[in-house]
């Protein structure tokens, strides 16, 4: 493990997933202090511009910024550029693979280039006028109705009549200026967690009732978690090299999640997530658990990872 005392984690932020955001930099805050670390906590919306928490940040010279944040401005490669352009290290992948990794639309098209299904979708802008008759039939019912560009499931509509795609669309600009509707595979839902260049056990995602919304990913006790997920070698070999392709095609780097619907048949992509979450009901640690490293370790991990990489 690289020796290092001082630490600043990233928290909050200005996305619709700050309290997130906030829950995970605390654990992980709290977890590097215990690990002996030094650690300062820094929030954007706190400073007047970017600009003065960079400054910021140099006065502290921390030996390595642990991004704490999620959703827009902080996983969406711009922190990611600031940092970089002052030569100070940080955690996760890069400012390109982040802003690739952050757009559903172009991270799907380029899985897709590389022979990963995708669901049936199509991808409107804010402010335009559509004939959506065309996309009902092309993708049918039911349908996910999804903002572009950001997680933890906001903003998100599974519906099953046409009746409700006015609402559901419109809750999505909420969260982003593009939306994508997009077919729902029925099935099983699996992510898997990629640690340097290794894919971790994966896990099975199922609510007790409805599907993964942001209610049932952060209420303890709304979601059972098969961990390893029940499937063949051969499924289990399959959906790993798709994540662990997917994740280096992307140009990520240290950590990240990928996430598909698996309808029996085949594996779809859905996203990669490059800041998973650090709450006491996240994903990643709890594939970590499974092959023995508790969070501490992984965090160690992520900053050894972190800091043997080129900026």
């Amino acid at each position: 493990m690289v020796n290092i005392k001082n630490v600043i984690v990233l928290s909050g932020g200005f996305s619709h997933e700050a309290k997130v955001s906030k829950t995970s930099s605390n654990m992980i805050a709290k977890a590097l202090q215990k690990n002996g670390k030094k650690v300062t906590m820094i929030d954007p919306v706190e400073f007047a511009s970017y600009s003065d928490m960079i400054n910021r940040i140099k006065e502290i010279k921390p030996d390595i910024v642990f991004n704490g944040l999620h959703g827009a401005e902080g996983e969406d490669g711009r922190i990611q550029s600031l940092l970089a352009l002052e030569n100070i290290p940080f955690t996760g992948s890069g400012q390109r693979a982040s802003a690739i990794s952050m757009d559903k639309y172009i991270s799907g098209i380029i899985a897709e280039y590389v022979g990963i299904k995708l669901p049936k979708r199509r991808l409107i802008y804010n402010n335009y006028e559509y004939d959506y008759d065309p996309i009902v039939k092309f993708i049918g019912f039911p349908m996910v109705i999804k903002p572009n560009d950001s997680g933890s499931s906001v903003g998100i509509s599974i519906i099953e009549k046409e009746c409700e795609m006015k609402e559901a669309i419109i809750e999505a600009f909420k969260f982003s200026e593009k939306v994508i509707i997009e077919q729902f595979i029925d099935g099983r839902e699996l992510t898997v967690t990629i640690l340097g260049k290794k894919a971790l056990p994966v896990i099975e995602i199922i609510p007790h009732n409805g599907w993964y919304d942001y209610k049932n990913k952060y209420t303890k006790g709304k979601t059972i978690y098969e961990v390893p997920a029940k499937l063949s070698n051969s499924e289990l070999k399959l959906i790993q090299k798709q994540a662990t392709n997917v994740f280096a095609l992307f140009g990520c780097e240290v950590y990240g999640r990928v996430d598909f619907r698996y309808d029996g048949k085949d594996f779809y992509f859905l996203e990669v997530n490059t800041l998973p979450g650090m709450t006491p009901l996240s994903l990643t640690p709890m594939a970590a658990k499974e092959v023995n490293i508790n969070f501490t370790e992984l965090l160690n991990k992520i900053i050894e990872l972190s800091l043997n990489r080129k900026l």
